[in-house]
């Protein structure tokens, strides 16, 4: 049977191929001379003809047979084209499905990462000498200006801030606490000039005010949905919210008081407006330009008041966010402060603050972010415990962050922040186990690794904060429990509301991987050459 429908197949392939319509229409007729070959064609057909209804009698005498002698082939072959005719429309759906996934998914992600070209961070070109190097320049360094950078900008600090308390009247204004180092000097992994150090002072209402907090993670909370990691911060005089206090319908006599009210006289006398309190127009909510115009002024009376001290020369670097300083020393050098105010959670180490060094796009009044940079510093020296004595997670930190601002020097800012390297790494010290992987002597490998992690964030526009919303967080860290639980928070969130926002940081990646090979070598040649 096979043998015949073999056959068919070829006659009727034959024939199709025979066939005159198949012909240009030009050669349709033949000139007259050519008689002999339309004989010889006909011939031709006939005898396909002939041999047509030959093979059709031979397969319909063998069909008959087979039917008569062997049932049980016939349902093999029922069942075998049934099993076909459903794999062929499984296969056909799942082009279409695909095809259809293909169609509806943005150009723009496909394109942004096809331009990327064939550097990757596997094929990027990274020298284990030149990192080497590169590494043993960063920990000299770091260890010879470390010690003399925090004890200067600690004490020039400290001194700055009494002077902002005595022009802030404990009576009149806002009541500044003690300041808190945060940031790469403060833990250890300080790259690239000039110097920079980011400092927070918390900062609370005169009395009788005080800070109550709405937070997105709370229940009951109408912060906005695209606000996740902020909160509003309500100025509320002392006691208006006290519920279920008995002191103004039970006699307690001439001798006794409330001390839920006793200043309430006073603080009649001293009710303040929003403005004084810096809060929004008709709100009594804490604005961030208040904070920052308040926060400016009593810097630079503050530093009026000290300045006769000092021999350098202080400016503001930037007046739209508060507290950005730039000192000048007579020698040229150059350092970059940013005092924050900051408004505590609470009993935590959580801290609200008007604005972060590195963002872009600051939340709108009055929601303000909130920042967990204490808590990411006593990560890292939870993992510094741990690690070996010369691990290589903050090389690899180092070396990112160079690159990073190495090519932001070169094609201009970016979205893609130091924060967001820092909680690359943060991720990947949390998964990687055994900690020996972080050995000195696997620096490319966890480089390679780090920038891997950066590359698939992009790809996906998902980078969570790793510290909310994050079980793997040991518990030593002391991260509260309402943030433990909470919903991740996507720090790329950004990213997939503006693709072509997403299209420029994936371009300012790839072109940081493409230079990184020359931007370290340059590096590590010029700083040696000057030593």
């Amino acid at each position: 049977m096979q043998g015949a429908i073999a056959r068919v197949c070829m006659v009727v392939a034959a024939c199709f191929l025979n066939h005159p319509l198949l012909f240009p229409h030009e050669n349709a007729t033949l000139p007259d001379q050519d008689e002999e070959l339309m004989a010889r064609m006909r011939q031709h057909e006939e005898r396909l003809e002939m041999e047509r209804a030959r093979l059709e009698k031979e397969l319909s005498q063998t069909d008959s047979e087979q039917e008569e002698t062997s049932s049980e082939e016939g349902y093999i072959w029922c069942f075998w084209s049934a099993v076909s005719f459903v794999v062929f429309f499984a296969v056909e759906v799942g082009r279409v499905h695909g095809g259809a996934d293909a169609a509806n998914r943005p150009v723009e992600d496909e394109d942004v990462f096809s331009e990327g070209g064939s550097v990757t961070p596997r094929t990027v070109a990274l020298d284990k000498e030149i990192l080497s190097n590169f590494c043993d320049k960063c920990t000299y360094t770091s260890a010879h200006e470390n010690w003399r950078v925090r004890e200067f900008v600690e004490g020039f600090t400290y001194d700055l801030l009494d002077s902002l308390r005595s022009v802030c009247d404990r009576q009149a204004g806002m009541e500044v606490g003690d300041f808190v180092g945060i940031g790469s000097m403060f833990e250890s992994w300080k790259v690239c000039k000039p110097l920079t150090c980011d400092l927070i002072v918390p900062f609370s209402p005169p009395d009788p005010y005080s800070f109550q907090f709405q937070l997105w993670c709370s229940p009951s909370s109408d912060v906005p949905p695209d606000m996740q990691g902020c909160g509003r911060i309500k100025v509320s005089r002392f006691g208006e919210n006290q519920e279920g206090c008995v002191c103004g319908s039970a006699n307690l006599g001439e001798d006794m008081l409330c001390l839920l009210h006793v200043g309430e006289d006073d603080a009649v006398q001293a009710d303040r407006s929003p403005d004084e309190l810096l809060c929004s127009r008709n709100t009594r909510f804490l604005a961030k330009d208040q904070v920052t115009k308040w926060f400016q002024v009593s810097l630079t009376k503050a530093w009026g008041r000290i300045s006769y001290k000092y021999d350098f020369e202080l400016t503001f670097r930037n007046l739209d966010t508060a507290g950005a300083l730039k000192i000048r020393f007579p020698s040229g050098k150059v350092m970059v402060m940013n005092i924050m105010p900051v408004v505590q959670l609470e009993d935590t180490d959580a801290y609200f603050v008007s604005h972060f060094p590195s963002d872009c796009d600051g939340s709108p009044d009055p929601c303000w972010p909130l920042s967990f940079a204490v808590y990411e510093r006593n990560l890292l020296k939870h993992f510094s415990k741990r690690l070996p004595q010369n691990s290589c997670h903050l090389h690899c930190l180092q070396i990112v962050t160079f690159l990073h601002r190495k090519q932001t020097a070169l094609t201009g800012k970016s979205f893609l922040t130091s924060y967001h390297l820092k909680t690359a790494l943060l991720h990947l010290l949390l998964t990687q186990r055994p900690s020996s992987v972080w050995s000195v002597e696997s620096t490319e490998q966890r480089l390679r690794d780090v920038l891997g992690f950066l590359q698939r964030s992009l790809q996906e526009k998902r980078l969570n904060h790793v510290l909310i919303g994050n079980s793997k967080v040991p518990e030593e860290v002391q991260v509260p429990e309402m943030f433990r639980k909470a919903e991740p928070v996507n720090l790329f969130r950004s990213l997939v509301l503006r693709r072509e926002l997403h299209a420029a940081t994936v371009g300012h990646f790839h072109e940081m991987l493409r230079n990184a090979p020359v931007l370290i070598r340059e590096y590590t040649r010029r700083t040696y050459a000057t030593d």
